[in-house]
């Protein structure tokens, strides 16, 4: 027993031997193209993403494509290396190929996201940073990922949306800035152009929050019991509470102080006598 397997391990040795005397400087020449492939592709996708950047693509874009240029070069090297030692690699190929289909139909959701999210790349309805409203929901985008595109609020809630849910669909973009709009009543005595004049001045006073040029302050409607002046601004979206808020607040004191009446809802009622 002893014998026969110390002759089995001869064996093995004597074939491990042979084959690195026989294919010692293969795997030399394998290992040295190998590093050298991983060099040229990190070299190379690094000078690829600052011409990109050098030319104001966008980031997820940039990323993406010096992503692809990278696992390309790295797995035309690979098989290189393994054509040099002998290693076929058509059953890896096939193999690979049916892998791919397997995989393709149990994934078909996470391939549409990432279909969808190369077209996001590509066409580019909105950036990070721009203030979209799709499918119902609002907020600011933080990330553009292949398979989801991330936005956050105010509130720093982060909403994840599966890029399947956003081609296709209507898109408002905002970019940097969202719409408020307000409403306040004043009595009918009261001199609405004068209120109009305040309440303008009220919202030029908030620069922190208000974008001025897209100030729209005019009479809304009429009411029973008041002339309604509605008031429109818009603010970064990550402060549209607080500004919201804040800008109400300056309204509301600048018609007080200014003794333009805001009246309550009331009705005149008359008692006929016999």
């Amino acid at each position: 027993m002893i014998e026969n397997e110390i002759q089995q391990i001869e064996k093995i040795y004597a074939l491990i031997t042979e084959y690195l005397v026989t294919y010692s400087f293969q795997l030399v020449a394998a290992l040295l193209i190998l590093l050298f492939g991983l060099w040229v592709a990190k070299n190379l996708s690094s000078l690829v993403f600052k011409l990109l950047e050098k030319n104001n693509v966008d980031i997820t874009l940039n990323n993406f494509i010096t992503n692809v240029i990278k696992v390309l070069l790295i797995i035309m090297f690979v098989i290189i290396a393994l054509g040099k030692i002998g290693i076929s690699i058509t059953p890896f190929i096939a193999a690979i190929g049916a892998a791919s289909l397997g995989a393709g139909l149990a994934l078909q959701g996470m391939l549409s996201n990432y279909g969808a999210g190369l077209a996001i790349i590509a066409t580019r309805p909105f950036i990070v940073g721009d203030t979209i409203l799709v499918n119902g929901i609002f907020g600011q985008v933080k990330s553009i990922e292949l398979g989801v595109t991330i936005l956050t609020n105010e509130d720093d809630i982060v909403i994840t949306v599966p890029n399947k849910h956003i081609v296709g669909e209507i898109i408002h973009n905002s970019f940097a800035l969202s719409l408020i709009e307000g409403e306040i009543g004043i009595a009918y005595h009261a001199d609405p152009e004068f209120a109009i004049s305040l309440i303008e001045q009220a919202l030029n006073a908030q620069p922190e929050f208000v974008a001025s040029a897209k100030i729209q302050v005019g009479i809304n409607q009429f009411a029973d019991s008041s002339v309604v002046i509605g008031y429109r601004y818009w603010v970064k979206t990550n402060q549209i509470i607080k500004a919201k808020m804040a800008i109400n607040l300056a309204v509301f004191n600048t018609l007080k102080n200014n003794n333009i009446e805001i009246p309550f809802p009331q009705r005149v009622v008359t008692i006929k006598q016999a």
